[in-house]
């Protein structure tokens, strides 16, 4: 990892896009390997995390649209 580079105030993740990348392939790897009910709820987990990292923001804000489409 770069040492010179500058994290962002918030910014919880100091990983690289490849390292993001391969971490996230082998998770979703091991999710389509569960039972349909547990690959369902897990796959929901990474859906919420990556809506959280991508707008930058909280769960549980309320004027979050949790619909499925979104906004």
């Amino acid at each position: 990892m770069d040492d010179t580079m500058q994290q962002e105030p918030g910014t919880v993740d100091t990983t690289s896009d490849e390292e993001a990348t391969a971490e996230l392939a082998g998770r979703l790897r091991t999710i389509e390997a569960l039972p349909l009910d547990q690959r369902a709820v897990a796959f929901g987990a990474v859906h919420d995390e990556l809506r959280v990292a991508l707008e930058g923001t909280d769960q549980g804000t309320d004027d979050a649209d949790d619909s499925p489409g979104g906004r």
